[in-house]
């Protein structure tokens, strides 16, 4: 009796999830007489993953290269995910918010100390040959991370410390965004004329970038934690995994690209150019741009001090 009570029971869900969407159940139940049974390979797309890697040249450790980012465009995608969930919460408490914090610092802790694998898998000659095929193309166009910058924190704190004083809530978007800090990194200091590296960069993204930077400006990690009832912006749990998430993206990961990229472009081999023509050290180092995505959560002493002793 209970095998057919749970079969009754299926059904009726069935007839009910169909129903809301107007569709007839016995439309899909006899569907699934055709259908092939699931395999690993078929879900995972294994198949077409695999085939994702394209090398330039002939040098073996180029597929390090490559896949090792395409991997970080993976975990950007499930960080994006995470936060998505955070800035959509209608009912957000303190429990949810802190559990999805954790869970995207952990894919950056892994980001962090997978750079290993990027610094110590690599031959530097090798390197320092087929990273010229790359040029102008840099990480620095990883449309993701920024996405995920945006989705971290308020707009200003993105903004060039430079030009902050200047800018607030009503700066219009495209304004603010030819301010943003790393678009410092994509021009010449002298003209202030943009790279082919930037130019190539906004020509794909920038569209998505202003109605991404729009739709985040409401709803951001830190707007969503300002949000909270009072009490709640006080527990220890919750700072202490903003402030982990805050450290772990802006200074450990970052330092964890530094020193990988200065691995191999000051080896001594080479013009020591980032690919994109990028003053690659002052932007990538926090000490220069103090990137801080919760910068009310740390003491003064903190902000001035933020990557000063790496």
């Amino acid at each position: 009796m209970s095998e057919q009570k749970n079969y009754d029971d299926i059904v009726k869900a069935l007839e009910e999830k169909y129903a809301k969407i107007d569709q007839d159940t016995d439309d899909h139940l006899y569907g699934l007489l055709y259908s092939k049974p699931i395999t690993y390979w078929d879900y995972i797309q294994t198949d077409a993953l695999l085939n994702l890697q394209i090398q330039r040249t002939t040098l073996p450790d180029e597929m390090v290269f490559i896949g090792y980012h395409q991997i970080n465009e993976l975990l950007f995608k499930m960080i994006l995910w995470e936060i998505a969930q955070v800035a959509e919460k209608e009912d957000l408490d303190v429990t949810f918010f802190e559990t999805k914090l954790m869970r995207i610092s952990r894919y950056f802790d892994m980001l962090s100390t997978s750079f290993n694998i990027m610094r110590e898998g690599m031959d530097v000659e090798q390197y320092m040959k087929f990273r010229y095929t790359l040029t102008p193309a840099s990480g620095f166009q990883s449309a993701q991370y920024r996405l995920i910058e945006f989705a971290s924190t308020e707009l200003i704190n993105l903004i060039d410390y430079r030009f902050r004083k200047d800018i607030d809530r009503e700066t219009p978007f495209n304004h603010a965004f030819e301010h943003l800090y790393w678009q410092a990194a994509g021009k010449d200091h002298k003209t202030g004329k943009k790279s082919v590296l930037l130019v190539n960069f906004e020509k794909r993204y920038k569209d998505e970038f202003l109605r991404f930077m729009e739709t985040y400006n409401t709803k951001n990690l830190w707007t969503r934690f300002k949000e909270l009832p009072e009490k709640d912006q006080k527990s220890k749990t919750l700072i202490k995994a903003m402030r982990h998430y805050d450290y772990t993206v802006n200074v450990s990961w970052v330092m964890a690209h530094y020193n990988a990229a200065k691995h191999y472009i000051d080896s001594g081999i080479g013009d020591g150019e980032a690919t994109g023509g990028s003053n690659w050290k002052k932007y990538m180092h926090p000490k220069y741009q103090k990137r801080i995505f919760f910068p009310e959560l740390w003491s003064k002493e903190e902000v001035e001090n933020w990557g000063n002793n790496l």
